[in-house]
């Protein structure tokens, strides 16, 4: 939301009374917005992960989503989301023709939110978000991962993808890229910049790198 966007809203919401759901509104459209909603009212499920686990919600933009699409381009199989937030990126992957496509998200509000996004855009039944703790998800079936996650799990969760992805996979990254993998492919810029993994060749250069080490 543009400065002056966010200044007329502040204009229009003077002494006017705010629910629940219009909070959720404004927090769809600013990111600093959506971070206190997280902190003050999305929080219900984090409370059993550890606390270095846990990733607040900041909705993914239009731009964003595009370039993490770009990089799936020509792809298809099974495609999850991890961490889902409010389902845009699942619903586009399904748009996209990936089947099926899936979003994990320990947060109810958001499930309900996604649930409902999908419903307004006739795909209820044909997409699928769970409420399940990315950390315990079996991924060795999927074939498509985008994730728009902290800087401060992205070095847990290489390990994780390394262990349990197939070959053939393909791992998106938005806002910040994994930060010991080499990327095979980088669409945007700025903070709309998105990096795909191919985990052959990621398994291959950690080899390469882990014979080296050893001489």
């Amino acid at each position: 939301m543009d400065p002056e966007d966010t200044e007329q809203l502040a204009a229009e919401m003077r002494g006017k009374t705010v629910d629940g759901w219009g909070l959720l509104q404004i927090a769809a459209g600013t990111g600093l917005a959506a971070y206190v909603v997280w902190a003050g009212i999305l929080m219900p499920g984090f409370h059993k992960v550890p606390l270095k686990l846990q990733v607040p919600y900041i909705p993914a933009s239009a731009k964003q989503v595009e370039n993490v699409m770009l990089l799936l381009e020509g792809r298809s199989g099974k495609m999850v989301d991890l961490g889902s937030g409010d389902g845009r990126i699942v619903l586009e992957a399904y748009r996209r023709g990936f089947r099926p496509a899936v979003g994990y998200e320990l947060n109810p509000w958001l499930l309900r939110l996604s649930n409902y996004r999908a419903w307004k855009a006739g795909c209820y039944s044909k997409v699928s978000y769970c409420r399940e703790d990315l950390w315990k998800v079996d991924l060795s079936d999927c074939f498509n991962v985008t994730v728009f996650l902290a800087p401060s799990v992205l070095q847990l969760l290489e390990r994780k993808l390394l262990m349990e992805l197939p070959d053939e996979a393909r791992v998106v990254a938005g806002r910040f890229p994994l930060p010991s993998w080499p990327p095979t492919r980088v669409a945007g810029d700025g903070l709309n910049k998105a990096w795909a993994y191919d985990l052959k060749q990621v398994r291959q250069a950690w080899q390469d790198n882990t014979e080296g080490t050893s001489v």
